[in-house]
């Protein structure tokens, strides 16, 4: 009996510290050399402060600033409660949340990411056609020219995934602190 309860022990020690312990420290030790900045959590910093990750969204509601997409979280953004709600598409509650949504963004049509809240709740991107439809929103509040808030969300713009997946991006939180370094 311990003949065959022996190997079994050495091998459930043995690959309980190459899968749990050496692969993992190994994988983190690549993932800092090639991705230090993804690795590190995305962080911004202003100022020797930081202000937040290029990876989770923030809530801002002031008129000056872009306004990312609805979280479902509550409170909005909490990276603890991450999730989307579990109401389907015939349900009467969400669908009065969409519209909603679509009535405090402006006027339709409505970007479809501006309506509907993002799976996570914690999307920190927009697309750039829903950034573009609140620049007037941005500059009036701002007392700037519109071709400087567009240059802003350009700055804080990317393309399509691989140069041709899905629709160019806007990041709401570099967006808005180029914005706060604009004067106006």
């Amino acid at each position: 009996m311990i003949s065959q309860i022996r190997p079994a022990l050495v091998f459930v020690g043995f690959f309980s510290v190459l899968l749990g312990l050496a692969y993992p420290l190994a994988m983190t030790g690549v993932g800092q050399v090639l991705f230090p900045e993804q690795a590190g959590g995305s962080l911004i910093e202003r100022d020797g402060r930081i202000v937040g990750s290029s990876l989770i969204g923030q809530e801002f509601t002031e008129a000056k600033y872009l306004h990312g997409r609805p979280s479902a979280t509550e409170p909005a953004y909490n990276a603890e409660a991450s999730s989307g709600s579990n109401l389907g598409p015939s349900s009467a509650e969400l669908l009065g949340e969409v519209k909603a949504r679509a009535e405090a963004f402006g006027p339709l049509p409505v970007p479809s990411e501006m309506a509907t809240a993002s799976g996570s709740g914690l999307d920190p991107h927009i697309t750039l056609r829903a950034a573009m439809e609140q620049v007037p929103r941005i500059a009036a509040a701002r007392d700037l020219a519109e071709n400087d808030v567009i240059g802003a969300i350009r700055g804080a713009t990317t393309g399509a995934g691989f140069g041709f997946v899905g629709d160019r991006i806007v990041n709401v939180l570099k967006a808005n602190l180029a914005l706060d370094a604009l004067k106006g």
